[in-house]
């Protein structure tokens, strides 16, 4: 219970600030999660309930990609390091394991973030 319950107020935090992130479940012909993640010639990584937290993470750092604000090969160690520490959680899942988790997402959601306001003027506006 208390997994699925930090797990879905991660979510809802995240979503609650994303601008212009499809939906897993949409049809707007943006990039999907399985497109984004097959960038990187890796197999795709079920992210669980934190599928939709880690589909704006990885959108926004490829739309910073896609206007030349960050490498190819920094997006792959950006998706790459995610997956790693996503698959040391589950693999030994705990209260300490899922903050740790918590932490380093939030982290890497603020770095892709800060990569798309960088090339993306909608996420400037004051």
């Amino acid at each position: 219970m208390r997994v699925s319950l930090v797990s879905g107020v991660l979510g809802a935090a995240l979503l609650a600030g994303c601008v212009g992130t499809p939906s897993l479940d949409s049809a707007t012909g943006a990039a999907s999660f399985n497109a984004l993640q097959g960038m990187c010639a890796t197999s795709p990584v079920d992210y669980g309930a934190d599928a939709q937290s880690v589909y704006s993470a990885f959108f926004d750092a490829y739309v910073a990609e896609r206007r030349g604000g960050l490498s190819k090969e920094r997006f792959c160690a950006f998706q790459a390091a995610i997956a790693e520490r996503y698959r040391a959680y589950r693999a030994n899942p705990g209260p300490e394991a899922q903050s740790a988790w918590a932490k380093f997402f939030l982290d890497q959601r603020a770095q892709a973030l800060s990569w798309r306001a960088a090339v993306d003027p909608t996420l400037r506006a004051g």
